[in-house]
């Protein structure tokens, strides 16, 4: 732990120079103008270049260094219809009643490019979300229970996807990126919540927040 620390402050010193998007070791925070960007679609014949190619395995390798659901390109700086999604190992986070209930699965790990997404189902469904681009809180957000969406993968091939509860749920929050919608936006306002509130309370706001993976 100690000298990790000692890792990322000498890092932070001397190695980090004129940083600039794509970011590799941090997840963009509201009040970045990206956020609030609408991002523009891919040109399908970029997508094997070493632009776009070096975008999806930043994508890929933070939300698993991270150990986040999904990432979208503006959240490391890149205005561009581009995400991830990867939710291996539901027991690890979610009790059985807690699966059933919000319909949790197995999320293969997924590229998306240029998504469209159509609403198959237009009841909503409530439940908790957090977001690593504000990060320390969640708040409740209603949901479409299922949706289609079409794209491309990394290879530029055509997809398509039948998704519902959970699912569901994570690629409404990222398409909600591309478009420059924060998961506030959508939110119960009165269910916003800080996730360390009784942490902070017990170590009398010695609480340390970092924002580096």
């Amino acid at each position: 732990m100690i000298w990790r620390f000692i890792q990322r402050t000498y890092k932070r010193m001397f190695l980090v120079k004129n940083s600039k998007p794509p970011y590799s070791s941090h997840v963009v925070q509201i009040g970045d103008p990206v956020l609030r960007t609408k991002s523009w679609p891919v040109n399908l014949e970029s997508i094997n270049t070493k632009e776009i190619q070096n975008l999806i395995h930043i994508l890929k390798s933070l939300m698993e260094r991270s150990d986040l659901v999904g990432l979208a390109a503006p959240q490391v700086g890149i205005p561009l219809q581009i995400f991830v999604i990867h939710f291996p190992h539901p027991h690890k986070y979610f009790s059985k009643e807690e699966i059933i209930l919000k319909k949790i699965e197995h999320v293969k790990n997924q590229v998306w490019i240029n998504p469209e997404l159509k609403v198959l189902d237009h009841v909503t469904v409530t439940h908790n979300e957090s977001c690593a681009s504000f990060k320390g809180y969640t708040a409740d957000v209603p949901r479409f229970n299922r949706v289609l969406l079409t794209g491309f993968n990394a290879d530029g091939e055509k997809k398509i996807l039948d998704a519902q509860g959970w699912t569901a749920r994570i690629i409404q929050h990222e398409m909600d990126h591309l478009n420059g919608i924060m998961f506030t936006d959508q939110m119960v306002s009165s269910s916003l919540c800080c996730t360390g509130w009784d942490t902070i309370n017990k170590y009398q706001g010695f609480v340390e927040l970092r924002y580096d993976s």
